[in-house]
């Protein structure tokens, strides 16, 4: 159904769902719904306020949902949006912390791949091991590094 921006009466928001417009004001007095007030005490349905009014009408009149089931649904819904939006901003700092993480192992990587380099352009042989013990010897100009970079 299209909507007017703005704001309803009573009456026109009674005739948009064919309810009685005591049904609203009872939905306004336990609390599911609050909408505002003119200088003249009248009224005043926002868009939030004729959504929420058309899930408070589609659970009673079309599932069989009680005022208090009603009342506890949308409390449950308020907590699972605002758990979503903490899920949410979590998820988007531990991909941040995971990208921060990524670029230092990068930058790791890169600096030891440097370092060999010139191990390698320095150095022909090495060798390692105690003298006490049998020294093994490496050849560095057949050293070759490899570096790939994943997205």
């Amino acid at each position: 159904m299209k909507r007017k921006k703005g704001y309803y009466s009573i009456s026109a928001v009674a005739k948009m769902f064919s309810v009685h417009q005591q049904t609203i004001r009872l939905y306004e007095k336990e609390g599911l719904i609050t909408p505002k007030r003119s200088e003249g005490n009248t009224r005043l349905f926002s868009e939030a306020d004729v959504d929420r009014l058309e899930e408070i009408i589609y659970l009673t009149h079309q599932l069989g949902v009680n005022l208090a089931g009603v009342e506890m649904i949308l409390k449950l819904e308020n907590k699972i949006e605002k758990m979503q939006k903490k899920m949410n901003a979590l998820f988007e700092k531990t991909q941040e912390e995971l990208k921060r993480e990524k670029e230092l192992s990068k930058n790791a990587i890169s600096s030891s791949a440097r370092s060999l380099m010139k191990i390698k352009k320095g150095v022909k042989k090495i060798t390692t091991g105690p003298k006490e013990q049998e020294a093994q010897t490496f050849d560095v100009d057949n050293w070759k590094i490899e570096y790939e970079e994943e997205d």
